[in-house]
């Protein structure tokens, strides 16, 4: 991988905007002024539900589609007037089917590739080999993809888009559809290479694995940026839902559902109560009140990145009401 020079983002965009034209009735807005900022060797996730425009923001990053307005740049080169600097750069990985081919080896595939990013017949076969060995693939190199587990064509997708040794990963939805054992493993492989010093830019809708894999994430929303932060950050500015998980007799938690600003009592997973709150005032009421109680088995924890991302997707779509 070429050495990583000076302090400019990786990925930034200023005021995206991207219109889709309908032959009839009123165009469609996917993307609506977003701005982000990606630092080298970041590994940075892109939410949002259906329709949030997170796929058409990946369609820009990698070129393959022009902005209605503003501007945006790959590390330090203009999408819309230097994109021949800027893709060979990127290592592209779609989830589902796209980008092998199925009849042919994972071999033929990567040397295809290898060939379409202008490497030497000499210096493909050996990338080829380095990138089979790498992900787990050699043993079955030479037989056809159509062949292979949903798993392993998604670690020959990823091998696919490190072929030129890119600098920036493009990843959308990588581990849809894949099995839990399967997705571990290729979550390693995205740390791993991450690792090495390379950007990433995911997009997916596993809230795990963003909270698992990513330093920041950005939150889309109707084509607009709600939020971005990393995962705990987030967490931290919904602290008003922090909740108290405890282990108290049912006589108590009824006393504890009692107390002012005190939404909801809920039972966990492990056998523990979850008390949930209106305020940081209230966190510490019932603090204190089981703890005068006797109770040991008590603490505090904040919001998951799933309740954070349901929690402020949710406003931002009552604030896109209002303002209609």
């Amino acid at each position: 991988m070429p050495a990583l020079s000076g302090n400019q983002p990786a990925v930034e965009t200023h005021d995206l905007r991207r219109e889709y034209r309908a032959r009839r009735g009123a165009g469609v807005t996917a993307l609506d002024g977003v701005s982000i900022e990606v630092a080298q060797g970041e590994v940075h996730g892109l939410l949002g539900p259906n329709g949030a425009g997170k796929s058409t923001l990946m369609k820009i990053l990698s070129t393959v589609l022009l902005p209605t307005a503003g501007s945006g740049r790959v590390l330090g080169h203009d999408l819309a007037t230097e994109y021949r600097r800027i893709r060979p750069l990127l290592g592209i990985v779609f989830g589902g089917e796209r980008g092998v081919y199925p009849r042919l080896t994972a071999r033929q595939n990567l040397r295809y590739w290898a060939a379409l990013y202008g490497l030497s017949t000499a210096a493909g076969r050996s990338r080829t080999e380095e990138l089979l060995d790498e992900f787990g693939l050699a043993e079955r190199a030479g037989d056809r993809v159509e062949t292979y587990s949903v798993g392993m064509r998604q670690r020959l997708h990823l091998a696919r888009g490190m072929v030129a040794d890119p600098r920036v990963l493009l990843l959308d939805e990588p581990t849809n559809g894949l099995d839990p054992l399967a997705a571990r493993q290729l979550r390693e492989l995205i740390g791993r290479l991450a690792g090495e010093g390379r950007t990433v830019l995911l997009a997916t809708h596993d809230l795990d694995e963003a909270e698992l894999l990513c330093d920041r994430v950005t939150m889309i929303n109707n084509g607009r940026v709600v939020a971005a932060e990393a995962p705990k950050t987030l967490a931290r500015l919904l602290s008003r839902q922090e909740r108290i998980r405890v282990r108290a007799d049912p006589a108590l938690l009824d006393q504890v559902r009692a107390l002012p600003e005190v939404t909801e009592v809920a039972a966990a997973d492990d056998g523990a109560a979850v008390v949930s709150v209106g305020s940081q005032e209230a966190v510490g009421r019932v603090l204190a009140f089981v703890v005068a109680a006797g109770v040991t088995e008590v603490r505090t924890e904040l919001p998951n990145l799933e309740e954070v991302y349901l929690r402020l997707v949710h406003r931002n779509d009552e604030r896109s009401v209002v303002a209609r």
